[in-house]
């Protein structure tokens, strides 16, 4: 491996260490972070690659982020326990690798039911509590995908559109296109060969970027959306046109920045 992106909801807390170990190993670290935005279905996952982790700007977003999600995280558990399971927050926070600083969501939870012998498996803990439309689903606030395109072109990152699949229209990319999105993972454990294929070939119409990763989220279980830390081969020949698409955002950033102080 050469190199790895570091992409955990809502907090970069990990980077650093990421990066430290890295060094070590001769693996290159790119700084990152996923954000959730609105999407015509629901919900999109959007990456963010390139952050300069210590910008303010983008940790007081995150901070008030991982705030919503806890205040989320307090719903449901109180859902789970009207319902008669014996579950506390307390048991969702110790789910959290990073302590405090980490980003509560239900994957946590599903863990502590497996946890505390309420579900046998995580996707038995969505499958009857915690996924969309079931018993104890607390709805999520998003924001827009311009917000989040909007604040890493303005702290210096690219953005990615995760794991589309079927909603991976060219119609629909071009709208995400206009909002300010960069690029779109083509290669994911959840697209088979003739999605990645055709995502590939819209993303080289509408001059997009495109990426791929494994979207580990901890778990020892994968079923077909996740694969393990590593487990998703990319091309490493990726990586360069991401930079000079950065490069390229950058200096049309600081050509407007120019032009508005004139």
């Amino acid at each position: 491996m050469a190199a790895i992106a570091l992409t955990d909801h809502d907090t970069t807390d990990g980077v650093a260490d990421a990066a430290s170990e890295g060094a070590k190993l001769g693996v290159r670290v790119i700084p990152g972070c996923e954000f959730s935005v609105r999407a015509p279905w629901g919900e999109l996952h959007v990456l963010a690659l390139f952050l300069p982790i210590d910008t303010e700007r983008l940790q007081t977003f995150l901070r008030d982020t991982r705030a919503a999600r806890r205040r989320r995280g307090e719903q449901i558990v109180s859902k789970l326990q009207d319902l008669g399971v014996a579950i506390e927050l307390e048991d969702v926070q110790a789910q959290l690798l990073g302590g405090d600083g980490g980003a509560l969501g239900r994957p946590h939870v599903a863990r502590a039911l497996v946890d505390c012998g309420a579900c046998d498996n995580i996707s038995d803990a969505f499958r009857r509590y915690l996924g969309r439309g079931r018993a104890a689903y607390v709805e999520k606030p998003l924001p827009k995908l311009s917000e989040v395109t909007a604040l890493a072109h303005e702290v210096g990152g690219l953005t990615v559109a995760a794991h589309l699949g079927d909603h991976g229209t060219e119609a629909q990319l071009r709208i995400f296109q206009d909002q300010g999105l960069d690029c779109v993972e083509v290669r994911h454990p959840s697209h088979a060969p003739a999605v990645e294929q055709r995502l590939t070939k819209i993303a080289e119409r509408l001059g997009l970027g495109i990426t791929g990763g494994s979207d580990w989220h901890g778990e020892s279980e994968y079923g077909d959306t996740h694969a393990p830390l590593g487990g998703m081969r990319v091309p490493d020949t990726w990586l360069e046109p991401l930079e000079r698409r950065l490069e390229l955002t950058k200096r049309k950033r600081d050509e407007r920045a120019a032009s508005g102080r004139q």
